[in-house]
């Protein structure tokens, strides 16, 4: 379970933004929005994400991929803002594990594509909830600083690892029992992390679930039957006869596993089967294909990331798979989703101040801040009795476009005169 995300001088941040998930419990409204751990400990369940286009809001995402693909030890693309003149980026995860609050750090040098720093601790909190830090490792090339409390043997080579990558994959952790600990943990909390673009969002994992027919296939057919009130059922049916109109597009076809597959995902309309692929609307088949995602980061307890969550999806559905994760039956999944529709931009049935956050970019930096951060003597906000809507369309909190349409219409107009 995610607490916080910080990145700094990565993709559009120039500067350090960090987002947290931890709910402010002297606000008792939504009390549903929040995982409450303990007393200490109290993580809001779901974060909506505001602003314009191009202000960091894929960026982000984007961030967190990087730090997903560096905790599997897969290939990364990270570069440092181009603005900075600084080609080192900092990426850190603050989470829970077995009840346990670790932060892990790393700093990564994109111009020799090193590994100049890693750091992993343990937060321990006193009755009074006051935060220390436990030092499990620190791999500090940069100021040539190495320490491993727990394990001399392990610190000892921490100054001789490599630097082509994180240390769980520099080290042969058959000799270290800390470091399997620690591969275990940061690979777990990897593993936990789902990311899906609507844009581009693959249906392999909703195929290969509705293959195997378990219980949790009627629960992603569910999910795919709100997307239309005529929609009877949704299936793989193996027996479908595929119509191909020529022999080179057969071929091609039969040679190709996932096609055949997407072919044969069967939509049931008023008890008649139709091919999803072929008339199925693309808001349908989104749903169809994020269905997966939803219901196994509800089940097992996992982080979803959406990029674009409304694109082609009806306000209600959205709200509705919003409203699944924020709902008290769910213990443990949480959902980070960026979106457009102000709709949704809602404190008096839906969020918690502090689930809602902006980015926005002015000429120094790009931005990430919360609602909360707004108080009532600055912005006249109480959640819930204010229109969020209405303030954030008149700039209330920033991170609104202010695309100049009109303008560009009328010099169209007047060159086409001069013409």
């Amino acid at each position: 379970m995610i607490t916080s995300f910080k990145f700094d001088n990565c993709f559009a941040f120039n500067k350090p933004v960090e987002m947290t998930l931890k709910a402010d419990m002297r606000t008792k409204k939504f009390s549903s929005n929040v995982i409450n751990l303990n007393e200490k400990l109290n993580i809001l369940k779901s974060i909506a994400i505001y602003g314009p286009n191009n202000t960091g809001k894929t960026s982000f995402i984007k961030c967190i991929s990087v730090l997903k693909r560096t905790l599997e030890n897969k290939p990364i693309n990270l570069s440092a803002n181009i603005f900075t003149g600084n080609t080192i980026s900092t990426e850190a995860v603050s989470f829970i594990y077995n009840e346990k609050e670790y932060n892990y750090e790393y700093k990564f040098d994109c111009s020799n594509r090193s590994y100049v720093y890693e750091k992993m601790i343990e937060i321990i909190r006193d009755k009074h909830n006051n935060e220390t830090e436990k030092i499990i490792f620190i791999k500090d090339t940069l100021n040539e600083k190495y320490e491993c409390p727990e394990d001399q043997k392990l610190q000892d080579v921490l100054n001789i690892a490599s630097t082509n990558n994180i240390l769980i994959y520099t080290v042969q952790i058959e000799k270290f029992a800390i470091l399997r600990v620690i591969k275990e943990i940061l690979t777990d909390v990897a593993k936990n992390i789902e990311i899906v673009d609507m844009n581009n969002i693959p249906n392999g994992k909703t195929i290969e679930m509705l293959k195997n027919k378990d219980e949790e296939t009627k629960k992603i057919v569910d999910f795919i039957k709100s997307a239309d009130i005529y929609l009877d059922d949704y299936r793989y049916d193996e027996k479908m006869q595929l119509k191909i109109d020529n022999k080179e597009a057969e071929e091609k076809i039969l040679k190709n596993q996932d096609i055949i597959d997407q072919m044969r995902m069967v939509s049931v309309y008023k008890g008649r089967p139709v091919p999803s692929i072929i008339f199925d609307s693309l808001g349908t088949r989104k749903i169809a294909a994020l269905a997966s995602y939803v219901i196994t980061s509800i089940e097992k307890g996992k982080t979803l990331i959406i990029d674009e969550l409304d694109s082609s999806l009806h306000f209600k559905i959205t709200r509705a798979i919003i409203s699944m994760f924020n709902n008290e039956l769910n213990k443990n999944a949480q959902l980070i989703a960026t979106l457009h529709d102000i709709s949704l931009l809602d404190c008096k049935k839906m969020f918690r101040k502090e689930q809602i956050w902006f980015t926005d970019k002015n000429e120094e930096q790009t931005e990430l801040y919360s609602l909360k951060d707004f108080s009532y003597e600055q912005s006249g906000i109480r959640s819930d009795t204010t229109d969020i809507q209405d303030r954030y369309s008149k700039g209330a909190f920033g991170a609104i476009p202010d695309p100049d349409l009109i303008s560009t219409l009328l010099e169209v107009d007047v060159d086409a005169e001069t013409d």
